[in-house]
């Protein structure tokens, strides 16, 4: 009798170990609940209520530009003539179709792409890569190249382009 009694001591011993084990070890996490028990990493991104939704009172608003506020003169209607843009009568879809043509016609030249909602062809001309672009202006439409940054394209050959396009369209 005496070894049942030591074997039943010996099982609540490791009965009892295990649980105060486990109760250590953070197998049973007890009052941390929901996403804060997860790792920073895991939690999901906390956005304050005010950056939530768009402010209604008119801040998104684009604002005008300074040439639009003032009243037009005759100088500041039409944008300056440089060697790489030029303005022509007409809205920009009508511009657009009418640079088409006259880019077909241009003798080396090879149109890669053509985005009419953009208003740009993006053509190789003389061994330079660049666009061709038509934007709306108030006085019609204004017909320049600019190179792959964005920037005004002043190599040689966007400026012979603009040169050929400028005495194709103008009257």
């Amino acid at each position: 009798m005496r070894q049942s009694v030591s074997a039943v001591r010996v099982l609540s011993f490791a009965l009892l170990a295990v649980a105060t084990a486990a109760g250590t070890t953070g197998c049973f996490k007890r009052g941390v609940k929901g996403d804060y028990a997860l790792a920073p990493e895991v939690r999901p991104l906390e956005v304050p209520p005010d950056l939530n939704l768009p402010a209604g009172a008119g801040n998104n608003q684009v604002p005008t530009l300074s040439s639009a506020t003032k009243p037009a003169t005759p100088a500041a209607a039409t944008p300056a003539v440089s060697a790489t843009g030029f303005t022509i009568a007409g809205s920009k879809d009508e511009a657009f179709a009418k640079v088409g043509t006259a880019l077909e016609g241009v003798e080396g030249l090879t149109i890669a792409t053509r985005a009419q909602l953009l208003g740009s062809y993006d053509v190789a001309y003389e061994g330079s890569n660049f666009l061709v672009r038509v934007v709306a202006v108030d006085a019609g439409a204004y017909i320049s190249a600019v190179d792959p940054r964005g920037l005004p394209a002043t190599a040689e050959a966007p400026v012979k382009l603009i040169a050929a396009l400028k005495a194709k369209l103008s009257p």
